[in-house]
């Protein structure tokens, strides 16, 4: 049987079996009583007998290699949407699949949602692009150069823009049309100041191998009838980004600052790793009592109110957090503007576009090769389109943030 046979058979076999599991769920639905309940347990139990069909009992060494060929043969979207298929067929075959497809810092690709919390590769950027839409204040991230004529490019994350009274927030999602932080999908967000000067980098899971200090209080449901079983219940502070204020007007671009709190400076050193969770969090869903003082004000509460977890504070012995800041641009007299080389990826000139490198000490001995390194670039190519290319040791996600703060309003800082 050829390869393309075998993808085909895939592809059949897992919409086959999610449309046997939604007519489970539905009759289920139907039978029982009209009371809200979590259902994902009935949805596994209506798979287990597909697990023992022709392809989950193949031999370790087919299996392997298959698998491995399809990794191999598809290193781009959509097609890449096959691998994910792969790991979709049964428990045997997702454990190879996820063996075999490597993170992005070892493959230079994103293959699996959790690619988009680790790390990017260190020797060439991943290269995406933001698509911004004005009338439904979102922001879309997508994997590429530029955006495709036939619009089948692979959306990674996707941002909403909401204004309050003390500043702005950006909630992040890994789909386009649901942002709500009660819900499986979302994976962080991105809360400003009043000024837009100083904006906080929350993420939906804890950073690998950090101290956290977590609260009850910072739960993202309070006492909710109905919950989702995917949701991880705080938020984690894993970065801070700061534009300095430019009072004087004086001419320049932003100048900003980023304490990335969950990676450490000795990730860019010789030797030096980042962190890299391997799966999303465990369901987080215990009850919540509220306090005497929360009692009678309804089932939720404002977030803008809770103290949210944050990372405990380097001690001794402990590494400090890595620090970006921007890449200094030089005047160029003949255009009379400050210039930056973008090697091609930007070509509006913009105030939002920025490029950063790690702010280093002598002590902290960093190459000078690597203090050099673009980490992450971000600019302007065409009316509500920007680039955002990214590499080791920020994520995806991380970088999305930071972009994103970009796009804030910041009369102080221009």
């Amino acid at each position: 049987m050829s390869l393309k046979s075998i993808v085909r058979e895939l592809k059949e076999m897992r919409d086959g079996i999610g449309s046997m599991s939604k007519r489970g769920v539905e009759s289920r639905r139907w039978n029982g009583r009209t009371k809200s309940y979590v259902a994902p347990d009935i949805t596994l139990t209506s798979l287990e007998p597909i697990q023992q069909g022709q392809w989950a009992n193949l031999p370790p060494e087919l299996l392997l290699d298959i698998i491995s060929r399809v990794e191999e043969s598809e290193t781009t979207w959509p097609a890449r949407a096959v691998v994910v298929h792969c790991g979709s067929v049964c428990k045997s075959w997702r454990d190879v699949t996820k063996e075999i497809a490597k993170t992005p810092e070892q493959c230079g690709r994103i293959t699996f949602p959790i690619s988009l919390k680790q790390p990017g590769p260190r020797d060439s950027p991943i290269q995406c692009f933001i698509r911004r839409n004005r009338e439904t204040s979102t922001y879309l991230l997508y994997i590429g150069l530029v955006p495709s004529e036939n619009e089948t490019d692979k959306l990674l994350l996707a941002a909403k823009k909401v204004r309050r009274a003390t500043g702005t927030d950006f909630i992040v999602s890994l789909v386009a049309d649901d942002f709500s932080r009660s819900s499986n999908t979302y994976v962080g967000k991105l809360k400003s100041n009043f000024l837009g000067t100083k904006f906080t980098v929350y993420d939906s899971q804890p950073p690998q191998g950090a101290a956290i200090q977590q609260d009850s209080g910072s739960s993202r449901r309070f006492h909710s009838k109905q919950s989702s079983p995917k949701v991880s219940a705080f938020n984690y502070v894993v970065g801070t980004i700061a534009y300095e204020l430019n009072v004087l007007r004086a001419r320049g671009p932003r100048r900003m600052h980023c304490t990335m709190n969950s990676i450490p400076i000795s990730a860019i050193q010789e030797g030096g790793t980042a962190p890299t969770p391997t799966s999303f969090p465990q369901i987080i869903d215990r009850p919540f009592s509220p306090s005497p003082a929360l009692k009678g004000k309804g089932s939720s509460t404002d977030l803008n109110n809770v103290n949210l977890p944050k990372l405990a504070v380097p001690g001794q012995g402990s590494s400090e957090p890595m620090v970006l800041k921007n890449k200094a641009p030089r005047w160029h007299e003949q255009l009379q503007c400050w210039c930056l080389n973008f090697k091609g990826r930007v070509t509006v000139a913009s105030v939002k576009n920025f490029q950063l490198v790690a702010a280093v000490d002598p002590s902290h001995n960093v190459s000078a090769a690597e203090q050099e390194k673009v980490i992450l670039q971000f600019g302007k190519i065409g009316k509500d389109i920007f680039t955002m290319d990214y590499r080791y040791p920020l994520s995806a996600f991380q970088a999305f943030a930071i972009c994103l703060s970009s796009f804030d309003t910041k009369p102080a800082c221009e």
